[in-house]
């Protein structure tokens, strides 16, 4: 994208801030005295780039310094804005920016974040400056969002959740006991609490679809026929579908005994087999309903073929 020209301000106040004993000399007198205390003005480095966007930098213009701690390792980063008119959404563009270096710290190969100082400077013809700095104050809730910002995040930790909890969950409980269990155990110890939900017939046809998918697809059971057979069992809602399934994994697993030792010709005539086998399940599946990403994945066959199925 074409950079903008920028505003005689801007310019001067680039080429003096980039200079570092100019920059060195503003920081001492207008770094916030927390700060101030522990940074070495003397590792003042200038950090190359923008953070502003391409279309706005004939409005705004960053600079941004990196200093060392005077208390052993660490960065703090001063981001110095020059305004020459107000903003009102000044603060989250500020805080836009500090998140933005952050980033750029972490990408540096940094393992912790480091502290991004935003200092606005400001000369516009409006006096003083008419809009808060606080990002918090930029919401109809500036209190919540203070909470919500200021303090750690919501967490599902599925890992420390008792079963019979995730059992309550009503229509997300089932991919939730999935996901907590996928990697741990055989799948067909969860037959019960499976079956149980299932009869709570909260899922329909196309979340039951995606859910079976992810069973087969990621998870670990001994034989997954008979496991699907048994939830088809244990929810007759669910019966037809389920039962379709089941038994293509299982004519799936006799084809892949049979195939075991077998010359090469005999294994090509056996695949065509296979492929007719496939087809005709795939055929019964579409009848029934069933997703066609859940049979293109149990069977094998592709979605174009699928298409050319279902016509």
């Amino acid at each position: 994208m074409e950079r903008l020209p920028t505003t005689p301000h801007d310019a001067v106040f680039r080429q003096m801030l980039m200079q570092k004993e100019v920059a060195r000399d503003f920081l001492a007198i207008h770094l916030p005295e927390d700060f101030l205390a522990i940074c070495d003005l003397d590792s003042l480095k200038l950090e190359s780039g923008s953070f502003v966007e391409d279309n706005l930098r004939s409005r705004y213009s960053d600079i941004l310094y990196s200093l060392h701690t005077q208390h052993g390792p660490g960065y703090v980063y001063a981001l110095i804005e020059h305004q020459s008119k107000s903003d009102r959404l000044m603060a989250f563009r500020l805080m836009r920016y500090a998140i933005a270096a952050m980033q750029r710290h972490l990408d540096a190969g940094h393992d912790t974040l480091p502290l991004v100082v935003p200092i606005l400077f400001y000369h516009g013809p409006e006096s003083p400056w008419p809009y808060s700095l606080n990002w918090h104050n930029m919401f109809v809730k500036p209190d919540m969002a203070k909470a919500l910002y200021s303090h750690e995040f919501a967490l599902v930790d599925l890992t420390i959740m008792p079963d019979n909890q995730l059992l309550q969950h009503r229509r997300i409980a089932m991919l939730e006991l999935l996901q907590k269990h996928i990697r741990q155990r055989d799948l067909s110890e969860l037959l019960d609490p499976l079956i149980t939900l299932l009869t709570q017939d909260h899922l329909t046809d196309t979340q039951l679809s995606v859910l079976i998918n992810y069973m087969l697809k990621a998870g670990n059971a001994a034989e997954p026929g008979a496991l699907i057979r048994q939830l088809a069992q244990g929810a007759p809602q669910y019966k037809e579908q389920l039962m379709t399934i089941a038994e293509w994994l299982e004519e799936k697993g006799r084809t892949e005994g049979l195939q075991k030792g077998l010359q090469k010709g005999l294994e090509q005539g056996l695949a065509q087999g296979r492929e007719a086998e496939a087809r005709a399940i795939a055929r019964k599946m579409l009848a029934n309903g069933l997703e066609p990403g859940l049979i293109a994945s149990v069977t094998g066959i592709t979605p174009e073929e699928l298409s050319t199925l279902s016509h």
